[in-house]
């Protein structure tokens, strides 16, 4: 074990704290309210599905608001591994020191460059078609926003906390809803109805696959995007142009690997799962896809929807590369001409 864990743990949570004061408050009162609910659920190591207090929380999330307020302008500490310390932002390095002992970080910039910052207990560590895949269990210290898998510095890194945590927040959400449903269909094939904690091991396990094999197909898009890609997602300052562009490169990731795959498997629950996830600019950019999914419902027949992913491949690479050759045009005017773009030919992909 790190030879004071404790300080370890500190100080990745105070630059958490730091990432959180800086960006927590840029989101919608909805998703903010209820990201932090569960964050005040993971930090007080409350159960799945019991009651919070609402008191207790009302004060918890005021007091973590002052906190916010006091430290907004100070700098990301480094991690105290060294004499000197190692910059909270260079996770190899940090993970050298870290993984042999049985832990893993991850650091790095997510959606409108927030900084997020994890460390964790290291489940286990493999490599998958050349990419290294390092999956994280018991977190010690995160910030607000818990991305269930990411592709930090060529590595995946995994987050089976938050993966649980997603499912299971699902899980309630959709007992409120219309059961007949992708959704619904994803949790019946996992036998939630009658045994939820087997149900959600079982799914967390199929759909941790799933993201793993998303951003391995993230790193296949990325080889054939090249540098001009991640230059311009850098560039961006329109929010509306960030989403378009990575909707963009999820439907390519997914079309090169998640989907294959997933046919070829027949993973049915993962399948079922994957379309009930299919939302807001995703769903409208593919329209071609939940009409595929309800023709595959009444036939079960896969190949209607192998064919069009297999379509889709070219569809989705020469889209991103039209969005690459917009912006690098003209990139004062770069997010204008991107967010024009949005309908028209990016979904013309037709069933």
């Amino acid at each position: 074990m790190v030879e004071n864990f404790s300080a370890l743990i500190d100080t990745v949570q105070k630059n958490c704290t730091i990432a959180d004061a800086r960006h927590a408050r840029d989101m919608t009162m909805c998703t903010f309210l209820l990201e932090m609910r569960e964050y005040y659920r993971w930090e007080m190591e409350i159960p799945y599905g019991a009651r919070l207090p609402k008191d207790e929380l009302g004060d918890w999330l005021n007091a973590r608001e002052s906190l916010w307020d006091t430290v907004e302008e100070e700098d990301f500490l480094p991690l105290p591994l060294s004499e000197i310390g190692i910059d909270p932002f260079e996770a190899d390095d940090i993970n050298r020191a870290l993984v042999p002992l049985g832990l893993v970080y991850s650091s790095g910039l997510g959606h409108f460059r927030k900084p997020h910052f994890v460390l964790a207990e290291l489940k286990r560590a493999e490599v998958r078609e050349g990419v290294q895949v390092l999956v994280a269990g018991c977190e010690y210290a995160r910030d607000l926003i818990a991305p269930p898998a990411a592709m930090r510095d060529g590595a995946i890194f995994l987050r089976m906390d938050a993966v649980r945590r997603l499912l299971w927040n699902k899980y309630e959400e959709w007992q409120w809803k219309e059961k007949d449903t992708a959704l619904g269909r994803a949790f019946a094939h996992y036998d939630f109805e009658r045994d939820v904690e087997r149900g959600l091991d079982r799914m967390a396990e199929a759909e941790s696959e799933a993201m793993i094999l998303h951003e391995i197909g993230e790193a296949r898009a990325e080889s054939l995007l090249g540098a001009d890609w991640n230059e311009m997602l850098g560039q961006l300052t329109s929010r509306h142009a960030e989403l378009l562009v990575r909707a963009v490169r999820d439907h390519l990731a997914d079309c090169l690997m998640t989907l294959p795959t997933l046919l070829e498997r027949e993973a049915i629950g993962s399948l079922h799962f994957y379309l009930a996830n299919l939302s807001g600019l995703r769903r409208a950019l593919f329209p071609a896809l939940p009409q595929a999914y309800e023709s595959w419902l009444a036939s079960r027949d896969t190949g209607q929807l192998a064919d069009l992913v297999s379509r889709a491949q070219t569809h989705w690479l020469d889209a991103a590369r039209q969005l690459t050759a917009t912006y690098h045009r003209d990139p004062s005017q770069g997010d204008a001409q991107l967010n024009a773009l949005a309908g028209g030919d990016l979904a013309s992909l037709k069933r």
